[in-house]
């Protein structure tokens, strides 16, 4: 499997995935969208049922996203061995997350006195709705490569939706959204990761290394949200019965990627 940033366009004769490709990738897509209505599901439950709850969503999260990144995106990706050029690519895909995390933080305000929606809450739309449409490129570039990287990628980015979902529908709320409008926005975003998917599979294999870089970048995303986002929550639980749930979890997140195939 090429791993190398360079791009060359395909004869018109191969435009797009293959068909075989298709229908699964758009079902896994469709499938994550669709995690959205987890969110509005919480609403029936207490606020505390969903904190307590949270930490240990976050825990298996962290361990599918190590999980499909250490044993089955790199591994694909270093087929010909772990070139200088993979590794800048990973590198770009941490440093593309941080630069969209700052750049969402920066122009993070409170309240607006004189509207009824908080700025940072369309900020985390918007932020949101990059997300997912990258979310959806990178299940179908997994998928292209197979059915085992495109399971494992699937789980991770479906198990890492749940809590952030929830994240999510919690900051519109505090930002002034009613709950029948957080729901309905928080769908229109989960849409877009559609959106991508159609992208990277009408294009994948016209433009040869697309998925590859594409893939790479998402195992640089993967780190960063597992390492960056995720685990610093895991520190805040002191208990000695609650981490050590966690840490099963987190094991457990991770030994599920092991159970797929990625070779093809």
């Amino acid at each position: 499997m090429a791993c190398c940033a360079s791009f060359a366009v395909s004869p018109p004769a191969s435009l797009s995935a293959p068909v075989d490709a298709w229908w699964p990738a758009l079902l896994a897509v469709l499938a994550i969208s669709a995690i959205s209505l987890v969110g509005s599901a919480s609403l029936l439950l207490s606020e505390e049922r969903v904190r307590r709850a949270l930490p240990y969503l976050v825990s298996l999260a962290v361990g599918a996203l190590l999980g499909s990144t250490f044993l089955h995106l790199l591994p694909d990706l270093a087929e010909d061995g772990f070139s200088p050029g993979l590794g800048v690519q990973v590198l770009g895909g941490m440093l593309l997350f941080f630069m969209l995390e700052r750049f969402l933080h920066s122009h993070a305000h409170g309240h607006d006195q004189h509207g009824a929606v908080a700025p940072y809450a369309w900020l985390n739309l918007a932020g949101d709705g990059l997300h997912n449409f990258a979310d959806g490129m990178m299940v179908a570039a997994a998928w292209m490569q197979g059915s085992g990287p495109g399971l494992a990628t699937t789980i991770a980015v479906a198990l890492h939706e749940i809590p952030q979902e929830l994240s999510d529908l919690g900051i519109l709320l505090h930002g002034g959204f009613s709950r029948r409008k957080a729901v309905l926005f928080n769908l229109l975003t989960a849409a877009l990761a559609i959106l991508g998917a159609v992208l990277m599979l009408a294009l994948g294999q016209r433009i040869d290394g697309l998925s590859d870089v594409v893939l790479a970048i998402t195992a640089g995303g993967f780190l960063y949200i597992a390492a960056a986002d995720l685990i610093p929550e895991l520190h805040r639980e002191r208990r000695a019965l609650a981490t050590l749930v966690q840490v099963l979890l987190l094991v457990a997140g991770a030994a599920a990627m092991g159970l797929f195939d990625g070779h093809h």
